[in-house]
C-alpha cells in the first residue's frame, strides 16, 4: 500500500518571522542571526510584498558608498516571491523550486501568510519519507 503525497504544509516552518520595508539592513542581519535563518518575508503595511535573503543583503552591501544602518530592506528585497496555498502537493512545490531555483517558498492562506518552506525544510522532509517510506 502506498501512501499519498504529503501537501507542503506538513514540512513547511509555521509563522515564520518577517521584516518591514523600512527596517535596515544591518537590522534585517541582525535578525537573520539572531534567529539562524537565511529569509524573511518582507512586509509593507502588513501586506506581503516580497523575500529577503541573506544573499541579497551581501550583494547590496558590494555597491559602493552603501552603509547598512542606513539602507532600507525596501532597496534590497527581491518582490514577486514563489508563494503556495498549504494544501499544495509537496512534489510539486519541489520540482518548482528545482526548476526556478528557488531557494524558499512562501505559503499563504486567504492572503494571509503562514509559512515558509526551504531547501533545508525540503531535505528533512525527504530524509523523513526516506526513513518511513523506503525504510526495509
Amino acid at each position: 500500500m502506498s501512501k499519498g503525497i504529503p501537501n507542503v504544509q506538513k514540512y513547511m516552518t509555521v509563522l515564520p518571522h518577517t521584516i518591514g520595508v523600512d527596517q535596515t539592513l544591518a537590522q534585517a542581519e541582525k535578525m537573520m542571526s539572531s534567529l539562524q535563518v537565511r529569509h524573511l518575508p518582507v512586509l509593507d503595511g502588513g501586506r506581503l510584498v516580497g523575500i529577503l535573503s541573506d544573499r541579497d543583503i551581501k550583494l547590496v552591501e558590494t555597491f559602493k558608498d552603501v552603509d547598512a544602518e542606513k539602507v532600507t530592506v525596501d532597496e534590497a528585497y527581491s518582490p514577486d516571491p514563489y508563494i503556495v496555498s498549504p494544501s499544495m502537493p509537496l512534489n510539486t512545490v519541489c520540482e518548482t523550486m528545482a526548476a526556478k531555483r528557488y531557494s524558499c517558498v512562501l505559503i499563504e492562506d486567504n492572503h494571509r501568510l503562514v509559512g515558509i518552506f526551504t531547501w533545508v525544510d525540503a531535505l528533512r522532509a525527504f530524509s523523513e519519507m526516506m526513513e518511513t517510506r523506503l525504510k526495509n
